[in-house]
Parts: C-alpha cells; structure tokens; sequence
C-alpha cells in the first residue's frame, strides 16, 4: 500500500513539472526608433500593442522616440509589431545599437 502511495506522489509530482515546464515560453525583445512627438502618440502605440497577442511587456521612451517589446515570437514576429505600429501612421525603423567606436580607428583617428 506504501510503495503504491509514493509511487503515485512521484507521478503527481513529475506530471506537474511538466505541465509547468510546458507553460514557459521563450520571449525575444525588438526595439523600434518611431517618429512619435506627443504623449498622444505615445497612448496610441501602448494602447494598439496591448492588445496584440504574445506582447509580454512594453516600454515607449518619448524623449528618445522608442518603443521596446518583449513577446513571444511563437505567437507574433517582430516584422508584425512593425507593421501594426506603421498602421497607425507612423514611420518606424528597428533600433539596433552602435558598437562603441575604436579608439585607434575612430572618426578622429582614421588609420
């Protein structure tokens, strides 16, 4: 009786480890360069990409005219968010950061 009780504790305990393994999901963040001037704009964009399906989180930086998303890319693409955002009437470019400039091959020390 024993051996049967923890025998079915074990498969209880695995089953839920997997279930709750299943759930996470991988989520990838893009940052778009919007051409947004106003906290009107701002609302606009928040307001749209909420309700898009696999849109984890959401950041609009006004002052620095950018908009960070985190999603999950089993449920939308990063080419989605860009066109949903372009949509409204804004022109949109993916942000990708500069690498910090050599020293010995700077725009001031050309080689």
């Amino acid at each position: 009786m024993k051996v049967r009780i923890i025998a079915l504790a074990i498969a209880i305990v695995a089953s839920l480890s997997v279930t709750v393994s299943a759930k996470e999901s991988k989520k990838e963040t893009v940052t778009f360069l919007v051409s947004m001037s106003c906290e009107n704009c701002k609302r606009r964009i928040e307001n749209k990409l909420s309700y898009e399906k696999g849109v984890k989180d959401l950041e609009i930086n006004l002052p620095r005219k950018t908009v960070t998303v985190e999603y999950d890319p089993k449920k939308i693409t990063a080419d989605k968010l860009k066109v949903t955002i372009q949509n409204l009437g804004y022109t949109v470019t993916v942000y990708t950061p500069r690498a910090p400039e050599d020293k010995n091959n700077g725009p001031h020390n050309p080689k």
